[in-house]
C-alpha cells in the first residue's frame, strides 16, 4: 500500500475512533460484570450496531497495552481465543502497518473460520494513552486463506488510558466493531493481566 495513501486512511480512521471515545450519547450498556461494562449503540455508517467496552485494570497503559497490542507472537495470541494468528503483511512505519488476524470457527461451527486483513496505526496521546485504530483493507500479498472467510472491520480501535490522578490503574477501552465485545473484554480484564 502506497505509504501517503495509508497515513491519510489510518489518520482519518484514527480521527473516527476518536469520536467514538468522546461521544457519550446514547450508548446503552448490554452488560455489566466484574468491573467491566459492554455498551451498544446503532451504527450511522453501517446496518448494525457498535459494541464498546470498558474496564479498569491495576496496571499501567503500557502493561496493559502489551497484552493487546497487535504484534506478530504478542500476548494477545496467547490468551485470547478468538484470534488463532496475528502476522505483520506489511510495515509501512515504527506505528503504522498492515495486518492479518485469523479466528477461529465459532457458535459449533456455524461461522467459519475467518481473516481480517486491516490497516492498523498505533498511536500515543500527551496524556499517556495508547491507541490502536484499524479499518479493513485489501492488499495485493494477503489474499483470501482457503478455508477461511474475509472478514471486513469497519473503523475500529482499542484505547488504554491512565485513569486521572492516579497510578498505575489504567483504563480500557476497546474497540468499537460490530462484532460482541463482551467475551473478549470479560476474559481479558479478568485473567491476562493476573
Amino acid at each position: 500500500m502506497d505509504p501517503a495513501e495509508a497515513a491519510h486512511v489510518s489518520e482519518t480512521v484514527a480521527e473516527k475512533v476518536l469520536q467514538y471515545r468522546r461521544d457519550a450519547s446514547g450508548w446503552k450498556i448490554c452488560r455489566e460484570s466484574n468491573g467491566v461494562s459492554v455498551s451498544w449503540r446503532p451504527s450511522v455508517e453501517f446496518p448494525g450496531n457498535l459494541y464498546r467496552g470498558e474496564g479498569i485494570l491495576c496496571a499501567t497503559p503500557e502493561e496493559v497495552w502489551d497484552c493487546v497490542k497487535p504484534a506478530a507472537g504478542g500476548l494477545r495470541e496467547k490468551w485470547d481465543e478468538n484470534v488463532t494468528s496475528f502476522e505483520i503483511i506489511q510495515s509501512i512505519t515504527d506505528t503504522l502497518c498492515i495486518s492479518r488476524t485469523s479466528t477461529p470457527s465459532a457458535a459449533m461451527k456455524l461461522i467459519s473460520p475467518r481473516d481480517f486483513v486491516d490497516l492498523v496505526l498505533v498511536k500515543r496521546y500527551e496524556d499517556g494513552t495508547i491507541s490502536s485504530n484499524a479499518t479493513h483493507v485489501e492488499h495485493p500479498l494477503c489474499p483470501p486463506k482457503p478455508g477461511f472467510v474475509r472478514g471486513f472491520n469497519h473503523p475500529c480501535g482499542c484505547f488504554c488510558e491512565p485513569l486521572p490522578g492516579s497510578a498505575p490503574p489504567a483504563k480500557l477501552k476497546p474497540r468499537p466493531t460490530p462484532s460482541s465485545l463482551c467475551k473478549m473484554v470479560t476474559w481479558m480484564l479478568s485473567n491476562c493481566c493476573k
